[in-house]
C-alpha cells in the first residue's frame, strides 16, 4: 500500500507478514504525524550490524489511516539498493521523510533546503 502526501513522493507500507520481523528490533525513537498519529520505529539487525531507525509503523493510527495499522514503511537511504517495479529509487531528501522517488515523479519534494514550513 502506498500513501501520498502534499509535496511528498510516496511511502510504501507493507504488512508485517511480508517482512522478516526477526531482523527488526523496536527502537526507542518515536514521532507524531498530525494526520496518522504516533509512529514507532525499528532498527534492522543483520550480521552483527545495526541500522538504526530504518522503518516506522503506526500501531494505533487515526481512523482515516486505519489501513496502515502495524504496516511497515522503510527509508530507502540506508540501503544499497531499493527498487519499485525494477526501477532504482532515489530517497526523499532531508533524512526525516521516507518517500521513494522514481522517474515518473516531479518535485520539488519536502526535505530540500528551505522546505521546512511548506
Amino acid at each position: 500500500m502506498r500513501t501520498l502526501e502534499t509535496s511528498h513522493p510516496p511511502s510504501y507500507y507493507i504488512p508485517p507478514d511480508d517482512a522478516t520481523m526477526a531482523l527488526l528490533r523496536r527502537s526507542t525513537h518515536r514521532s507524531f504525524c498530525e494526520w496518522k498519529g504516533d509512529a514507532v520505529y525499528y532498527d534492522l539487525v543483520l550480521d552483527g550490524e545495526t541500522l538504526r531507525d530504518i522503518a516506522w509503523s503506526y500501531p494505533a493510527p487515526t481512523r482515516a489511516f486505519a489501513a496502515l495499522r502495524d504496516h511497515l514503511a522503510f527509508y530507502a537511504a540506508p540501503f544499497d539498493v531499493c527498487t519499485v517495479d525494477g526501477e532504482m529509487v532515489v530517497p526523499q531528501p532531508g533524512g526525516f521523510y521516507g518517500g521513494w522517488i522514481t522517474a515518473d515523479l516531479a518535485g520539488p519534494f519536502k526535505g530540500v533546503p528551505g522546505s521546512r514550513y511548506w
